[in-house]
């Protein structure tokens, strides 16, 4: 193939259809002559001409092919409607490039039968070997991949060795070399019949479905990250996926941040509820309220009720056979009021949680460290409507985001996001209609119970070995928070008591409850060595007491914006303390914003995680490990902003960013390593840090030292210093350099023991 690509940027109309035609014409001419030129014949070679649009003020155009406007409106709508979800058909259409691919038509070559080979009498194994398989050790054959035949079956356990590749033919399978010398292996012995802990439902089967379901909220992360405008979103990956029930459990999500998944269910059931009756086959959500389910107000989440298909299809197309019984299998899960029967089925849920840049409030950047109530964070969003039956209530979303006393300060950013939020979840909208035609909707919706009950299993072993604790934990602001984890054995479940907590701070240190249940479950999580994925289910064993107008349940309009990113790491902190298993990590996300009128950016920085242990009691020795240096801990999982891209995008320039040695705590297993960053400022900007362990260290267990506290400071142009607190801001100019050294962890274990 041969291609070739051209800038035009206009509009879609039929005057420009003629400029669109001849740039196409030019490109050909030059790919159709490469392939000439290696020796393609003129009959083989194939022209295709393509379009690439996009909706004005957008940035993401789809490729469609080159035809009469109609053609093309059709071909990109029915593009972008399965891509998004939704139409916007009041913006206008831009060709922003056109496109042509010369191919050169091959033929496949014909597979034919080898010749035959003789031989007499079986295949000869080449030689004998052990080979560890299925718990047990076998005398198993080596047979050379040449000297096999056509009809020949080699049975399991058994190797087949050839020059490039090594067949392990386990024990209960057959190996056969078919008439065209290919291998085929199939199943001859009926597999021993396994249970999962927690269900009644084979291992492997449920391991699959475990995977599916994984697999489909990475999916959507995938296509969030690819069409998200900001660097938040697309290069700090500061945003999450996930999957839920027609009742709004959690069944799996991608391996992104914890503080989101743990609490997006709540969300979810807001929306269920404020709407009931009211949801309509495409139909979008959005919201961001600390009070429903929400962490703080940058994080936005959007929320894609799944349908089913035959209810949602128009009714000019065919029905599948399966239609049908989707739609009586689904009946437990209808979203209209009793006696409402011709109303769809909702089938599931799907949600994606993404950290906006900028929501309003009073700091660029929207993590304002002085913050005493909710509206100085920025505008509030409780169960909007953002897509009414297909249309992208754009006009709308523009009036919420620009109201309120502190608007946003940049809402094409916002709506960019939103538009990749929502293409997320019509990814999984897709894959999960998908896994329905293929196993059957109510095999989909058995298997999301088995996950769960065996996550619930697996956290009640987890609570069968455990010891009943209590830790209080100061933070840095003089705020306690306390808990006392008590074991039912009987029961097999344990309670997390939060009485004793400090009360609603008057500072932005709140953290809505909905965080805290994410903690719990994160820690308890944590503790199965199992493979599974984070869902409700870990949360069945866990009766969690949160006192209603303490710090961990706050009251309208505490502010909250630390409470999602500083105290929820200090929850988990206070947890594992509790559970007496490793010390603490840096235990803060050291929030970094900076920004004005036309940029704003949010940062977390890495530091060090705790070192840890187990009293191995059978040895007598106390078993651990050490912490980690410079990693994200805990519930925040982003990553940071490549520094090219941080310096093309923004007016910065980072001078340094090193392991800050020394910083991890002392012990049998030390802690690991803060950081040291350093970045300097070319144009005037307001920056504000949230961070933590700015006074009290980490902690570390067993003998362990703490880790050392972490910095924050400017270096202005002219020499001088200023030193800030943890929560601190300042106006920066050219030249000043911010500098961040963030906490190390704690170390585990006495040093030397």
């Amino acid at each position: 193939t041969a291609m070739r690509e051209q800038a035009v940027e206009v509009a879609l109309t039929q005057g420009n259809r003629k400029l669109l035609d001849d740039s196409l014409s030019k490109l050909a001419l030059p790919a159709r002559e490469e392939l000439l030129r290696q020796g393609v014949p003129q009959d083989r070679v194939r022209i295709v001409r393509r379009v690439h649009l996009r909706y004005d003020g957008t940035d993401s155009a789809l490729i469609v092919g080159f035809g009469s406007i109609a053609d093309m409106v059709q071909q990109f709508e029915t593009a972008y409607r399965k891509r998004y979800s939704f139409l916007m058909p009041n913006r206008a259409l831009l060709a922003e490039a056109v496109s042509v691919e010369a191919i050169g038509v091959s033929d496949a070559p014909a597979e034919v039968v080898p010749a035959a080979r003789a031989r007499s009498g079986p295949a000869q194994a080449a030689d004998i070997v052990d080979m560890h398989t299925g718990g047990k050790s076998h005398r198993t054959p080596v047979f050379r991949r040449e000297e096999l035949r056509p009809a020949d079956k080699i049975k399991g356990p058994a190797i087949i060795a050839e020059a490039n590749a090594t067949t392990v033919v386990e024990p209960g399978w057959q190996a056969e070399v078919t008439r065209l010398d290919h291998l085929l292996l199939r199943r001859v012995e009926a597999r021993p019949a396994r249970v999962a802990i927690g269900t009644t439902v084979d291992p492997v089967m449920l391991e699959v479905f475990n995977n599916l379901y994984m697999s489909i909220a990475e999916q959507m992360g995938l296509r969030l990250e690819a069409t998200a405008y900001s660097v938040n979103i697309k290069e700090r990956l500061d945003f999450s996926c996930a999957l839920f029930d027609a009742q709004g459990q959690l069944i799996a999500n991608a391996p992104h941040l914890p503080v989101h998944l743990g609490s997006m269910g709540e969300s979810i059931k807001t929306v269920m509820r404020e709407n009931a009756g009211r949801i309509k086959p495409g139909n979008i959500y959005m919201l961001n309220a600390p009070y429903n389910g929400g962490t703080h107000l940058p994080d936005i989440t959007v929320i894609t009720p799944v349908f089913d298909d035959a209810a949602t299809r128009p009714s000019d197309q065919p029905a599948k056979t399966q239609d049908s019984a989707l739609s009586a299998a689904a009946g437990a899960s209808r979203s209209s009021p009793a006696g409402s029967e011709s109303a769809p089925a909702i089938l599931f849920y799907v949600g994606s949680r993404g950290h906006h840049a900028d929501v309003g409030g009073i700091t660029p950047g929207s993590m304002p460290p002085d913050s005493k109530v909710v509206e100085e964070e920025g505008v509030l969003i409780d169960n909007f409507l953002l897509v009414e039956e297909g249309r992208l209530r754009e006009e709308e979303a523009v009036a919420l985001l620009g109201s309120g006393k502190y608007p946003a300060r940049n809402i094409e950013q916002n709506l960019a996001d939103l538009r990749a939020m929502i293409a997320a979840n019509e990814k999984g909208v897709q894959e999960l209609r998908r896994m329905v035609e293929h196993f059957g909707l109510d095999v989909v919706h058995a298997y999301m119970r088995h996950v769960q009950d065996n996550a619930e299993e697996a956290v009640r072993r987890v609570i069968d070995v455990l010891k009943p604790g209590e830790f209080s934990y100061e933070m840095d602001n003089g705020a306690l928070i306390r808990v006392r984890i008590s074991i039912d054995k009987a029961a097999r479940s344990a309670t997390i008591d939060f009485t004793g907590t400090s009360v609603q701070l008057p500072n932005n240190f709140n953290a809505p409850s909905a965080v805290c249940m994410a903690a719990v479950l994160y820690v308890f999580r944590t503790l199965v060595d199992d493979d599974i994925p984070l869902n409700a289910g870990c949360l069945k064993p866990l009766n969690v007491i949160i006192p209603e107008g303490s710090m961990l349940r706050p009251r309208y309009p505490a502010a909250v914006v630390a409470g999602n990113v500083e105290t929820s790491q200090c929850i988990t902190d206070t947890l594992y303390g509790a559970l007496d298993v490793m010390g603490a990590s840096q235990g803060t996300m050291n929030n970094f914003t900076f920004g004005n009128a036309d940029h704003q950016y949010y940062e977390t920085i890495c530091g060090g995680s705790g070192a840890g242990g187990a009293d191995a009691s059978a040895k007598g020795a106390l078993q651990g490990f050490d912490g980690t240096d410079a990693v994200h801990t805990h519930m925040t999982n982003t990553r940071l902003t490549d520094p090219e891209v941080l310096e093309w995008r923004f007016p910065v320039m980072l001078e340094s960013f090193a392991i800050r040695h020394g910083s991890g705590g002392i012990g049998k297993w030390h802690g690991g390593n803060g950081i040291v960053r350093r970045v300097r400022f070319l144009e005037a900007m307001t920056a504000a840090i949230l961070s933590g362990h700015r006074r009290i260290p980490p902690y570390g267990m067993a003998g362990g030292g703490p880790g050392k506290v972490g910095r924050n400071w400017v270096e202005r142009a002219n020499g001088s210093t200023l030193r800030l607190g943890g929560a601190d801001k300042a106006e920066l100019m050219p030249g000043d350099v911010f500098v961040i050294e963030t906490p190390g962890g704690g170390g585990y274990g006495t040093p030397g023991a």
